[in-house]
């Protein structure tokens, strides 16, 4: 087993610098020791030791003058992984003919073994790519479909990817077939009654999130994919926030195709990302960006992107060790217990609020949280938090609901928490102004 100054002397041996800002030799033995006391085995651990978090924190190089509740969108990588990026973009910008398609792009075959073991699938299954949507466009833009064929999808769907549908309904005159849930819902087999209920004998595809950029509502994906199995209907699964948010597989979701960003949960470079296809099923999606006919029934034809920089991806390595390092576990814990402590106690604080997001059922929520009050303009208050307490967070409106969007991360501090709970708490009591 893997220990905790296994994973820190890891990572950071990994890279060819004396010293990293924000995660200085001293940091290190600080967070070996926080890991070391009783109570913080290799184990879940304690979401609430701020003392063992802290030291997490001093693996990235942040601004205190904010408070960054928005990391659903992307998130800030830690200094071992930006550090091991820079390092391979400066070693082939000598010479890049030599340095980075010589020596360096091999290299992602180590990247594509460890994501695969990470998702619990084949490595000849996973497209390293550049993000969620690049993987999931490929699905779409991919499966060869004829006018009149149907898609069913939701309406929290990521945008990105309903307008990637769209496009095919005005070029190829297919008909998408949208599907509304409640925020949050009475039973998540609702969501999946309402997905099956959409479909037809024309039905060719099932387009979901795993879980929703929204809300934070975790889809039951398994129970959705097995019931389209029967039909014969693949389910494309749109993972951005899923992967290294809170533990599964591949296998336990049941899934021919899934779709994931790693600069977001994983904490790799920005512009990371792969996609998984079950190898029998790779033949029936044509790539992105064209690829010889002797790669159909590779994975590779989903990386014939041209030219890009191969730095990004070769530090998604550092990135595991990182998550690894910490836990998948605790991790998940964590991140739901600073969830819990903003959205209880601001949910306690005020009648005029609204918990949109489930908060009881572990299978159901991660980090992601979401909130309205009754009566208050959320896009203004989402300018006030920002203006008046440095606060960056999310606001959302929807023809369907409104309110504000929370992300904390394994950096965010139970402070930061209180501080939103106590904006909030004013805005309700005296106003957004």
């Amino acid at each position: 087993m893997t220990t905790r100054r296994d994973f820190l002397h890891g990572a950071l041996g990994a890279l060819a610098v004396p010293v990293l800002p924000g995660f200085r030799a001293d940091a290190v033995r600080r967070l070996e020791r926080a890991t070391e006391r009783g109570g913080l085995p290799d184990g879940p651990g304690d979401p609430a030791d701020e003392s063992y978090w802290a030291e997490v924190r001093r693996a990235f190089d942040l601004d205190d003058t904010l408070v960054n509740l928005n990391n659903g969108g992307v998130c800030p990588a830690p200094m071992p992984v930006l550090e091991a990026m820079i390092r391979d973009l400066r070693f082939s910008n000598v010479l890049p003919v030599e340095h980075m398609w010589r020596l360096l792009q091999p290299r992602m075959e180590s990247v594509r073994r460890e994501l695969a073991r990470e998702f619990g699938c084949d490595p000849e299954e996973i497209a390293v790519v550049r993000n969620a949507s690049e993987a999931m466009e490929t699905l779409i833009l991919g499966l060869e479909l004829r006018r009149g064929d149907e898609v069913v999808v939701t309406t929290q769907n990521y945008p990105r990817m309903l307008t990637a549908w769209d496009q095919r309904v005005r070029r190829d005159g297919i008909v998408l077939r949208r599907v509304t849930f409640a925020v949050p819902p009475r039973d998540p087999r609702e969501i999946a009654d309402r997905v099956l209920a959409a479909v037809t004998p024309r039905t060719r595809a099932i387009e979901l999130p795993h879980i929703t950029n929204l809300t934070g509502q975790i889809l039951p994906i398994t129970e959705i994919v097995r019931r389209a199995r029967e039909r014969g209907i693949p389910v494309f699964v749109d993972g951005a926030h899923a992967f290294a948010h809170f533990p599964f597989g591949r296998d336990a979701l049941g899934c021919d195709f899934y779709g994931t960003s790693l600069h977001k949960w994983l904490l790799a470079p920005i512009g990371t990302g792969f996609l998984h296809v079950r190898r029998a099923r790779i033949g029936d999606i044509w790539p992105l960006m064209a690829a010889p006919a002797s790669m159909d029934r590779d994975i590779r034809k989903f990386e014939e992107i041209g030219t890009h920089p191969q730095a990004n991806f070769n530090a998604i390595a550092v990135a595991l060790s990182f998550h690894r390092g910490i836990g998948a576990e605790r991790k998940a814990a964590r991140l739901r217990w600073l969830r819990d402590r903003w959205a209880r106690a601001l949910a306690a604080a005020s009648d005029r609020v609204r918990i949109r997001t489930p908060l009881d059922d572990p299978a159901q929520a991660g980090a992601i949280g979401f909130f309205s009050v009754d009566g208050m303009n959320h896009a203004k208050l989402g300018s006030w938090l920002h203006d008046k307490w440095r606060i960056v967070s999310t606001p959302i409106v929807m023809d369907e609901f409104d309110g504000v969007r929370v992300t904390p991360n394994v950096y965010t501090s139970a402070r930061e928490c209180d501080l939103l709970v106590e904006a909030v708490t004013q805005a309700i009591r005296t106003g957004a102004v």
